[in-house]
């Protein structure tokens, strides 16, 4: 009998360590081709600040000289794909520069694993070095607008954006797309300038709860903001922009992005509040934990 247990138990071990290896294997496999992924996908090479690698990433313009505002537009999880290049595209036809970079340094993928591995792998400190590359170019740029640079991110790339506004105070406008968020006053007060937060309602990864704790923390800060829940929507509605321009509910959030930035950023006086603070934030695994289930089996879009 206890021979048969113990049998029972090691066949089940093995499994899960052919699945465990299986898994790690997969996570390696979908990295291959990440290079040329990327090169299809940009088409600029930004000079590393302080001996740093060089940035790829995606620009966008408007046409004419400018000068234009800036919005600094980071990826999801994925990485840096078409469906965020396509909505570069659809935010420069409003009139702005936009810079879309690649805040892995090389790597991105449609499988979920992989796209975990890269996220936990990440040194928040490495992406705000690699945005402050970013940054510093924009300002050697003729076409951009240098008192106006804002940032917006989705999923991954909206919590980067809030971050990435607390480490520069140079940042006039931030926008979050159903990012995980920091709720302490303390830190939000930092913030240098105004923010727009729009969320999925349907969205298991970031409970509602978190969104009002995000908007209680901005008002108790005394940072400007906008926080708007879609109900029904899952995580990661913003697709790309053809479906975008296509469905009258995500329209709705990409406009009321657009008037934002007109306000904040396009038209806005070109003053700071904030300061720059070192903050070193832990990596939410209950976020990504949730973010799994949300796209394997959960209802968010797949379309990416």
């Amino acid at each position: 009998m206890i021979k048969n247990i113990l049998k029972i138990l090691g066949g089940i071990l093995g499994v899960l360590a052919a699945l465990i290896l299986l898994l790690a294997l997969s996570i390696h496999l979908a990295g291959i081709g990440s290079q040329e992924r990327l090169e299809a996908v940009t088409n600029v090479s930004i000079p590393g600040l302080n001996s740093g690698p060089e940035v790829r990433a995606y620009v966008a313009k408007p046409a004419g000289a400018g000068p234009f505002p800036v919005v600094i537009m980071i990826h999801e999880f994925f990485g840096l794909n078409a469906a965020i290049t396509s909505m570069a595209d659809g935010l420069s036809e409003a009139g702005y520069m936009v810079v879309a970079p690649d805040t892995f340094r090389g790597s991105t993928s449609s499988w979920i694993p992989r796209a975990i591995y890269q996220v936990s792998t990440n040194d928040p400190q490495q992406v705000n070095a690699d945005l402050d590359s970013v940054y510093a170019w924009i300002e050697s740029q003729p076409e951009a607008d240098t008192a106006r640079i804002g940032i917006a991110g989705f999923c991954y790339g909206g919590r980067v954006s809030l971050l990435y506004s607390l480490h520069n105070n140079a940042i006039a406008a931030t926008v979050v797309f159903y990012g995980s968020s920091e709720t302490d006053p303390e830190i939000l007060k930092n913030l240098p300038g105004p923010v727009l937060g729009i969320f999925g309602g349907a969205d298991a990864s970031i409970p509602l709860e978190e969104v009002s704790a995000l908007e209680n923390g901005l008002k108790t800060a005394g940072i400007p903001h906008e926080i708007t829940v879609y109900e029904n929507q899952p995580h990661a509605f913003m697709t790309n922009m053809d479906e975008i321009r296509a469905d009258s509910l995500k329209s709705q959030a990409w406009e009321q992005m657009l008037a934002f930035l007109e306000t904040n950023l396009k038209n806005a006086p070109a003053t700071r509040s904030g300061q720059s603070i070192a903050y070193q934030p832990g990596f939410d695994w209950d976020y990504y934990a949730m973010l799994i289930f949300e796209h394997a089996f959960g209802t968010a879009s797949h379309g990416h």
